[in-house]
């Protein structure tokens, strides 16, 4: 009986400690992940992290930042010490990033240049746009080999030379390898019709260059959600919340959100509805809902942290005409402390995103987050 007890005594002693240790770890693993970012790159350590990697600059492997966290649980984060200055993940090569929009991205797409023996006008190449693939795919052309590309449907050509560009990594995951294998087949097939010359790469590393590019947007994809409550458990009615919505500056759009724009139409946040029922012109004549979130789509936006502080005044004015409260994700009163740690965490992600040659907002960050 006596060894009986004193082996659940030291039962109930190693579950306890096991809690404190798995407790530990997740705040340690927290910890780790958002000050890898700020982390001088290391050669020679034991494990490379997943980063962006150039034609020419194979061995550069930023550290990955993983911030992608409720907003309480940013606010936790806060107190775990001032964000440092530097040094940021070591970046993409600035020689590596394309000259302007159009240009292939190398780094995040894979590029196969098409020579054809006789410059190629678009009319010849009327099969390629119309090619699906499970990733998006440019068709570019250039006249001559010192002038810029251009989509090859905005004009007629002729191109001495044609890149297709396939995106390796978006939001709804890596290209495969079978992704690959049937981009490069029908790059054949095209190449054939026009005889071009081309060099495919090998569709097992651009595979593996797509899972890594993945892991690596995965760790900086951050959202940041701002939501407001109905005071005493109320329910805001929809025609009340559309009206309130529109006159702040939101409008309403099939993807069945209200979206925030700025003066160049760019959707700064969009306005949801807490119970994920989608809004809609009808079913906001019926609707009542206890709240809605304001959610911010970190690296689509320019400027986060401007776009965070406008946003937080626009939550600030809803939350007062709705009778609501700006609370976290267990229903907590947001105040200006844990805002500001928020606000802290966003300036983290924008500098790190930047830190990776991906500005918030731009064309590459757009293809990456899409």
């Amino acid at each position: 009986m006596n060894s009986l007890f004193l082996g659940l005594i030291a039962a109930g002693i190693a579950l306890v400690i096991g809690v404190i240790v798995y407790n530990w770890l997740q705040v340690r693993r927290a910890r780790r992940r958002t000050e890898a970012a700020f982390e001088p790159q290391r050669r020679g350590r034991e494990r490379a992290e997943p980063g962006l990697r150039g034609a020419d600059h194979a061995d550069a492997a930023p550290q990955s930042v993983a911030i992608e966290q409720s907003p309480e649980e940013l606010v936790d984060m806060s107190d775990e010490g001032d964000v440092p200055e530097a040094p940021l993940p070591r970046p993409l090569s600035p020689a590596s990033l394309p000259r302007d929009a159009a240009a292939p991205d190398p780094d995040i797409e894979s590029v196969v240049v098409l020579r054809p023996a006789v410059p190629a006008a678009s009319a010849a190449l009327k099969a390629a746009p119309a090619l699906r693939h499970a990733k998006p795919l440019r068709w570019l052309g250039r006249r001559a080999a010192n002038l810029p590309w251009q989509p090859i449907d905005a004009a007629p050509g002729p191109w001495q030379e044609i890149a297709a560009c396939l995106l390796l990594a978006n939001r709804s995951g890596a290209a495969s390898r079978g992704d690959i294998d049937a981009f490069l087949h029908d790059i054949a097939g095209i190449a054939a019709a026009i005889s071009a010359d081309f060099s495919p790469p090998d569709a097992a590393d651009e595979s593996a260059r797509a899972e890594e590019l993945d892991r690596f947007c995965a760790d900086l994809d951050v959202q940041i959600g701002l939501t407001i409550l109905k005071a005493e458990l109320g329910q805001i009615a929809g025609t009340r919340l559309r009206g309130v919505a529109e006159a702040t500056g939101f409008r309403l759009s099939p993807s069945g959100q209200f979206e925030y724009p700025d003066e160049t139409g760019t959707v700064l946040c969009t306005l949801q509805n807490y119970n994920q029922e989608p809004f809609s012109p009808e079913s906001l004549r019926a609707l009542s809902t206890p709240g809605v979130v304001l959610l911010i789509d970190v690296p689509r936006v320019p400027d986060p942290v401007k776009v965070f502080d406008q946003v937080r005044l626009v939550a600030k004015r809803l939350a007062k005409t709705l009778e609501g409260v700006l609370v976290d994700d267990n229903r907590r009163p947001l105040d200006e402390a844990s805002l500001a740690a928020i606000r802290d965490q966003v300036q983290a992600t924008a500098a790190a995103l930047r830190a990776a040659h991906i500005e918030p907002g731009g064309t590459r960050a757009l293809r990456l987050f899409g």
